[in-house]
């Protein structure tokens, strides 16, 4: 249910920007999300279509660009791509691992009209 959230916050920063821009409609927002990022695609755009409906984003496109997940180890300094729920790594099988990359989530840009 935090995808609830998090789209109102997509929706704040772009009707924002739209208005610094002087933008009449927006058409598309490009999003970053990473593995770890724990975001449901289909979540927010459930959202997204509730919340933008009275706004100059109705009807606006959301495109998912997903990241990798990649940790590293803090023993021996391998990163790796994580395999199902299995976190050790897979050099040294040490647990004692660190997000390097994937848990990014950000609106990387907006294309309005």
């Amino acid at each position: 249910m935090h995808e609830l959230a998090v789209t109102q916050s997509i929706l704040d920063i772009a009707l924002r920007h739209a208005q610094e821009a002087d933008a009449k409609r927006i058409t598309s927002i490009n999003l970053v999300v990473g593995e770890f990022a724990s975001i449901v695609d289909d979540s927010v755009q459930f959202y997204w279509d509730l919340l933008a409906e009275d706004t100059i984003a109705k009807g606006a496109q959301l495109r998912f660009e997903r990241i990798v997940g990649e940790m590293t180890c803090t023993h021996c300094q391998n990163s790796f791509h994580p395999q199902e729920l299995d976190f050790a790594c897979p050099n040294c099988g040490s647990q004692f691992v660190q997000i390097t990359k994937g848990d990014e989530f950000r609106v990387d840009s907006i294309d309005v009209e």
